[in-house]
């Protein structure tokens, strides 16, 4: 069996590492939820639940990174996604995030988590650019993304007919 190592990342309060087993039920909770309303186009059964569980796992395999889930130090529960997403269909790469629970927002996880999985990306697999994909209504992680120093790039393609904003991430050499 070939497998690929996907890395633990840690900051000053979260850990970022692989999906596991533990992980459905948080997500199907998720996925349950108006929360989602960004993150899916279509309707969430138990089984596709099951399916974007192993998606998210097995995208490492596939392309050498993918989505964490994040949790606190000290405490596995994850709070949510983050990291890289390219679908085949895609025309790039993408860095995105959701939280699971609306009681973890507010708290700069997912700008904490932002920061660590873009320089993995851009210092160790040496990235020169990425992009976000954002509903224009979803002014949470469009505030996340500013805060990041991503600008909206109006020449990106968008990955299909819905409605997107694409935000360009600072090229690699333009971070502090």
């Amino acid at each position: 069996m070939t497998t690929f190592p996907i890395p633990t990342l840690e900051t000053d309060r979260l850990i970022l590492r692989g999906a596991k087993f533990e992980d459905f039920e948080p997500l199907s909770t998720f996925y349950a939820s108006d929360r989602s309303k960004f993150v899916k186009n279509i309707d969430m059964t138990p089984d596709k639940c099951w399916r974007t569980l192993a998606h998210i796992a097995g995208h490492w395999m596939l392309r050498g990174y993918g989505l964490f889930v994040l949790t606190l130090k000290g405490n596995d529960a994850p709070l949510g996604v983050a990291g890289a997403f390219h679908p085949i269909e895609w025309p790039e790469r993408e860095l995105g995030w959701s939280l699971w629970s609306a009681e973890h927002e507010g708290h700069g996880y997912v700008t904490e988590a932002a920061i660590a999985f873009r320089y993995y990306f851009y210092n160790v697999q040496k990235w020169n650019t990425a992009v976000s994909y954002i509903h224009p209504d979803n002014t949470t992680s469009i505030n996340v993304a500013e805060r990041l120093g991503c600008t909206i790039d109006k020449t990106a393609q968008t990955p299909d007919d819905e409605p997107c904003l694409v935000y360009r991430h600072p090229a690699r050499g333009a971070l502090a």
